[in-house]
C-alpha cells in the first residue's frame, strides 16, 4: 500500500517554510501531493498555474512530490479521491496549532482521515506568504524567504517595476 499524504494550502506564494515541510514530508511518505486549494470566486496574487509552476520548480528534485489544484471541495474529499492516508500540516506557532486542531478533529470525524503536524523550522517560522507579499510590495528585500522565481515575480509586480 502506498503511503500518500496531502499537504494542503493556498501557497500564494510558496515560501521556504512551505518547501521545508514538503521536503520533510517527502522523506516520510511514498508520495506527497501538494494540494493547492483555491476559491474560484477569489483572486490571488498568482494564478493557480503559476503557483503549480513555482512549487514544481522548487521541488523538481523530489521524485515523490506532485502538485495539483483543487477548488470547491473539502480537503477530506480530496484525500478520499487521491486515496491519501493523511493530511500533513506545518506549524509555525502556538496560534497555528490552535487554528489547525479543530479542523483536524472535524476532518477525522467526517472521514476518519488523520491530520499530522510537523513543526516548522525555527529559521523560517516567522515567514508567511502574506508578510512576504507585503514586504515585497513596499520595496523590501525577500531574498531567502521564497524561491528565486517567486521573488522575481513579486519584484516584477512592484509599482514602477
Amino acid at each position: 500500500m502506498t503511503r500518500r499524504v496531502v499537504c494542503p494550502g493556498s501557497f500564494d506564494p510558496v515560501t521556504v517554510g512551505h518547501l521545508d515541510i514538503i521536503r520533510r514530508a517527502a522523506a516520510l511518505f511514498d508520495e506527497v501531493v501538494v494540494a493547492i486549494l483555491h476559491n474560484p470566486s477569489k483572486s490571488g496574487t498568482f494564478t493557480i498555474e503559476q503557483r503549480i509552476d513555482f512549487i514544481e520548480g522548487a521541488s523538481a528534485d523530489l521524485a515523490n512530490v506532485r502538485v495539483a489544484a483543487f477548488g470547491g471541495q473539502l480537503i477530506v474529499d480530496v484525500c478520499r479521491k487521491l486515496e491519501a492516508t493523511a493530511i500533513l500540516k506545518g506549524l509555525r506557532s502556538e496560534s497555528d496549532y490552535a487554528y489547525e486542531v479543530p479542523m483536524a478533529l472535524m476532518n477525522r470525524q467526517l472521514t476518519g482521515i488523520e491530520t499530522l503536524f510537523i513543526q516548522g523550522d525555527a529559521a523560517s517560522g516567522h515567514i508567511s506568504s502574506s508578510l512576504v507579499k507585503e514586504i515585497s510590495g513596499l520595496g523590501g528585500e525577500i531574498r531567502g524567504m521564497v524561491p528565486d522565481p517567486v521573488r522575481d515575480a513579486l519584484y516584477a509586480r512592484r509599482p514602477g517595476a
